[in-house]
Order: C-alpha cells, then sequence, then structure tokens
C-alpha cells in the first residue's frame, strides 16, 4: 500500500449501514469481470480488491453512472476491499464545488459508503515528478507546435503520423521547459508536454499523446498552485498506482487506450500496478447520457436543473420518486457485458413498479376533477368508511375515507356518448363507487360555454360493501373524494424526454430538436384525500388507478406538490403499440 495520509486508515467496511429494505441485493451470478477477479485472487496476485470510481466533477451523476458505482463499490464490498471515490478534477475550467457535493449525495443515496475520499489534484505533485521522470528518460518532450498542427500531424486510421519538429529536443532541454511550464512562464497553447512513443502506431493514442497543457485557471482545490494539468489519460493509471488500485474498471470507450494506460505503468516508477478492464456503458433509449449535452439541456432552459424530474440524472430520478433499491434492480438486470446496447426505458419503469408496489400505501385522487352532486344521498350528512391501506398488504393496516353528498370523480370516468366496452359513468348508466355503493347517473348540468359542469346521481343504498344492484353486477369501478374532505394540490405528469428513442440518430439536426415538447403536464385543483395534507416528506403514494406519487422537494402544507414516478402500467409501448 503506498504511503499516503489519505490510505492509512482504509479498513472501514464498504456499505453504510442502511434500512434492510434497502439493503442491496444479493452477490449477482457471476460475470467476466468476477470471473477475472476470482483468478487473480486464487493466482496470489492480490490478497485485497481494492476500486474506485473516479467521476469527474463537471456534471451530475446520471443513470449510466450508477452502473460504475454499482459495479466498482459493489465488487469492493462483496469481496470484503475497498472502493475509493477519487474526482479527476484535471480540467479546472469545467468543474465545480456544486458537482463535487452532488456526487458524494448520489453515492451515498444509492446505498454505498466509500472507504476514502481523494482527488487526482491531491496527487498534481507526484504526477509532476512523475512526468520529470519521463523526460529524464527520454520518453516525453516538450512540443511547442500548436493544438491544429499536433492534430495534423497525428495521421489518420490509414495514415501514420510524423514527428513533431521538436520531438528530439533534448532531456536537459525539456527538463527546463516543463519547469518553466510550471513556473508559468508560457501562454495557453504555447508547449504542451507529449509522451514519446510511437508516432507510427495503429493505435492513435499511443502517437505521442499530449499528457500536460497550460491552464492559466485558478483550481477549485489548488487556487493559483498550478498553471498546468495532467490529461486524464496520464492522470488515470496514476492515481489507481498511487491509491493501490487492484482492478481499474472503466467503460469501453477506454479499450483503446489501455495500451497507453499500461505504457506509463511500465515507464513511471509507480508504486503499484493496477489493472485495467472495460465493460459496456448504459445507454437507455429517450434520452442522452453525454455530460455534455445534459449540461446545455441545463444552461439553456429546457429542463429545471439537474434535478429536473425528466432528467437521468440521479438527482432527478430522486426527486421524481425512484427509489435507490430500484436503480439498484435495474443496475442488475441490466447486467455486466462487453456489448454496448441500448437498454428500454420501460425496464427502468418496471423495477421501480417491482418496488413500490408491494408496500406502497394506496390513496385516492382525482387529478382532472368533475363533481358529483349525489341528490338522494342526505344533505349536510357525511359517513367515514375504513379502506385499506393496501388490498394485498393486509399488515399495512385501514385508514379512514370520509364519503359526503357532494364529490369529484375524473372527467375521464364520464362519457355522454360511451363507446362499446366502456364500463364507466353515462347517461343513466351505473358505476360503482370505489369502498362504497353504486350510483347512477340521472342528469348532466353545463356551464355557459356547453361544458359538462357537474353530474346529478342518485346511489343506490342496497349494494354497500359491493353488493349487486337489482338487474345484475355492475362492471365499472371508479375513484373518487368528497368535495368538502379532501385537500387541493399541483400535480406533475412526467414523460419522456425525449420524442424519439434515438434522439442521436439523425445526425443533420440538432439533439435537443427531438426534445418532447409535451414532457411535463402540470395539472392544478387537484382533489386529494384529506390524509394527503400531512404528506410533505418522501413517503410515496399509489393513487389508485393513476400510478405512483411522490411530493416534490418544493411541496410544503400550503402548497402540495406531487410528482407522477410512473404509471400503473408501460402505457408509452401499449400506445406506441396501437
Amino acid at each position: 500500500m503506498p504511503n499516503h495520509p489519505k490510505f492509512a486508515i482504509l479498513h472501514a467496511p464498504c456499505f453504510r449501514q442502511i434500512e434492510l429494505t434497502e439493503m442491496p441485493a444479493a452477490r449477482p451470478r457471476t460475470n467476466f469481470i468476477r470471473q477475472i477477479i476470482d483468478a487473480d485472487l486464487e493466482a496470489g496476485r492480490h490478497s485485497e480488491i481494492r476500486t474506485r470510481f473516479p467521476p469527474e466533477p463537471n456534471g451530475y451523476l446520471h443513470i449510466g453512472h450508477a452502473k460504475s458505482v454499482w459495479l466498482n463499490f459493489g465488487i469492493a464490498g462483496d469481496y470484503g476491499g475497498q472502493c475509493t471515490l477519487r474526482y479527476d478534477d484535471t480540467n479546472p475550467t469545467r468543474e465545480h464545488e456544486e458537482y463535487v457535493r452532488a456526487i458524494a449525495d448520489d453515492v451515498r443515496w444509492l446505498g454505498y459508503q466509500w472507504t476514502a475520499v481523494a482527488y487526482a489534484s491531491d496527487y498534481f505533485e507526484q504526477f509532476y515528478r512523475y512526468a520529470l521522470e519521463l523526460i529524464d528518460k527520454g520518453l516525453a518532450y516538450v512540443d511547442s507546435v500548436d493544438a491544429d498542427e499536433i492534430r495534423v500531424l497525428r495521421g489518420t486510421l490509414t495514415e501514420p503520423g510524423k514527428n513533431s519538429p521538436y520531438r528530439n529536443r533534448s532531456a536537459e532541454e525539456n527538463h527546463r521547459l516543463f519547469e518553466q511550464m510550471r513556473n508559468g512562464a508560457f501562454r495557453e497553447g504555447e508547449h504542451v508536454l507529449r509522451a514519446k512513443i510511437d508516432m507510427a502506431s495503429p493505435n492513435l493514442n499511443l502517437r505521442d499523446p499530449v499528457i500536460y497543457r497550460i491552464l492559466h485557471h485558478p483550481h477549485q482545490r489548488t487556487g493559483d498552485q498550478w498553471c498546468i494539468y495532467p490529461l486524464y489519460d496520464f492522470a488515470h493509471g496514476q492515481g489507481d498506482a498511487i491509491e493501490g488500485v487492484t482492478h481499474s474498471l472503466c467503460t469501453l470507450e477506454f479499450e483503446a487506450h489501455r495500451a497507453l494506460y499500461d505504457w506509463f505503468l511500465d515507464n513511471i516508477s509507480t508504486p503499484s500496478r493496477p489493472r485495467q478492464i472495460e465493460f459496456s456503458r448504459l445507454n437507455l433509449n429517450y434520452t442522452v447520457m453525454s455530460k455534455r449535452m445534459l449540461t446545455q439541456l441545463v444552461e439553456e432552459g429546457d429542463v429545471d436543473g439537474w434535478d429536473d424530474p425528466r432528467m437521468p440524472t440521479l438527482s432527478g430520478l430522486r426527486r421524481r420518486g425512484f427509489t435507490p433499491s430500484s436503480i439498484r434492480s435495474f443496475i442488475a438486470s441490466v447486467g455486466i457485458t462487453k456489448k454496448d446496447n441500448i437498454i428500454e426505458m420501460g425496464l427502468l419503469e418496471n423495477c421501480i413498479r417491482e418496488d413500490l408496489d408491494p408496500t406502497v400505501h394506496r390513496a385516492m385522487a382525482v387529478l382532472r376533477p368533475l363533481k358529483v352532486v349525489i341528490e338522494n344521498y342526505p344533505a349536510g350528512k357525511s359517513e367515514e368508511i375504513q379502506v385499506p391501506n393496501h388490498p394485498g398488504n393486509p399488515e399495512l393496516g385501514t385508514r379512514p375515507v370520509t364519503l359526503a353528498r357532494e364529490i369529484y370523480i375524473e372527467r375521464d370516468d364520464f362519457m355522454e356518448d360511451p363507446p362499446k366496452r366502456y364500463f364507466r359513468l353515462g347517461p343513466d348508466r351505473k358505476v360503482r363507487l370505489r369502498y362504497a355503493f353504486v350510483i347512477q347517473c340521472r342528469e348532466i348540468i353545463r356551464d355557459d360555454s356547453g361544458t359538462v359542469r357537474e353530474l346529478r346521481c342518485h346511489y343506490d343504498p342496497d349494494t354497500r360493501h359491493g353488493h349487486p344492484p337489482e338487474g345484475g353486477k355492475v362492471k365499472g369501478v371508479i375513484h373518487w373524494v368528497a368535495a368538502d374532505h379532501c385537500v387541493e394540490a399541483e400535480v406533475r405528469l412526467y414523460d419522456r424526454l425525449f420524442s424519439e428513442a434515438n434522439p442521436l440518430a439523425d445526425k443533420s439536426r440538432h439533439f435537443r430538436d427531438a426534445l418532447n415538447r409535451d414532457s411535463l403536464e402540470i395539472l392544478t385543483n387537484c382533489k386529494l384525500e384529506s390524509g394527503l395534507a400531512a404528506c410533505t416528506d418522501d413517503t410515496r403514494y399509489q393513487f389508485e388507478r393513476l400510478g405512483y406519487f411522490f411530493p416534490d422537494r418544493d411541496s410544503t402544507r400550503a402548497k402540495l406538490i406531487y410528482n407522477r414516478i410512473v404509471t400503473l402500467r408501460d402505457t408509452w409501448t401499449k400506445l406506441k403499440s396501437r
């Protein structure tokens, strides 16, 4: 283990203590990464497994990052090892402390706890010394051509690169110039430090890659101490080696970079030798996973910040009402492979349905209210009905619901000219009120514009407790709330962020052109059971027949705001198949 103060006490369990209902699933079935680790342990290459999760603090984590969190922390936990949360803060022009805090919050929310927090900037001095080591070995040089010329000299996939005119500078001159770069003697872009590898290599990443550049920009942690910063390809492997990482798990886009990762480790005196292993990214349809694109959506005002419930960010999913266990279940179901693919959004939605259905309390809510007056129900009278909090789980108990002469039903539960197989309310039709009796529509009241404003109905007192009316069973059952015993709320209905499964498929247009402009519908004057008035915490509900809902972070007792987490069924797929 390297002699570094941050890693002197890395002996805490990888998982924090969390509620049993939120514990990560049992150790998943084996995959190719676990097979590699098992073989390494059996061969005696390692006595302890150490992984790291290395996000850049230039944005919020999204569902794709959750796969890396689940894998790195999960493997460390399953093997009794350690996992470091290491911020790759090597580009001060794009990083912010807000992102540092958000990343830590998201990892904790998922149910994991790191054994250490580290930053690439912790190792800037050591990285600098590693660069000097390469220079002194004749394996790095200061190049003075501009970025455009470096790009041209690099060659193409079919043509080899060409040497820079500065490639053969002496080690002494390169050493002196690099020290001057550190001391701020040059402008940005005037010089870079490049590794000297092979300009004819078929792997473009080995064609003398840039490993340091000049940036006269203060760093969020080191201030103005540095004006040269290492690139990720250089900092990544050396950071792993300093921390004693045994298996450096990366997504597939880094597969071509592995040769460079290994080259640095072969030629630098690092304290350990990590092994890079690549796995497929998590790509989800009807959204984008590029942090650059997500940043643009935020900055252009297309969404309400990084935690907009339509965003694929973990903070957005959390605000919408997804649970950590549903995210972990989703990642486990996707699995770890070497082949990139696109996952259906419906799979993620099914995971939250399966997570919530067994335990979430039910409630009645009317989102688009239509008033109903039950004319033969005594005026001024009301009654309490004890209804189950979960019809399939008696252990969750019951709650009182008030029934009165005036109620609200969903406007969609009434049609003046109903089609065949429409079993809800219509002129002279009967329907059962959920947990109550059967009513029959007798009269329609309209406003000045001709819109149905109110229904006048009669109820059958002999149909309480599920008893059928004379003439046979009523097929339709609808939910309701009592007009004088309910609370008002704002309800936000969320849909896919993009209207197309692959927003990036059409290269001729901007990805924002594929945004689903109907991805958010805000309903006001919704009517909810009065018991929900006190719910401003993180309690989730199934609004019967409507879906699963969660109080928004802006919800207060004075103004209730609920977000729809997901519908009861995958209505999107059903509609698309018609």
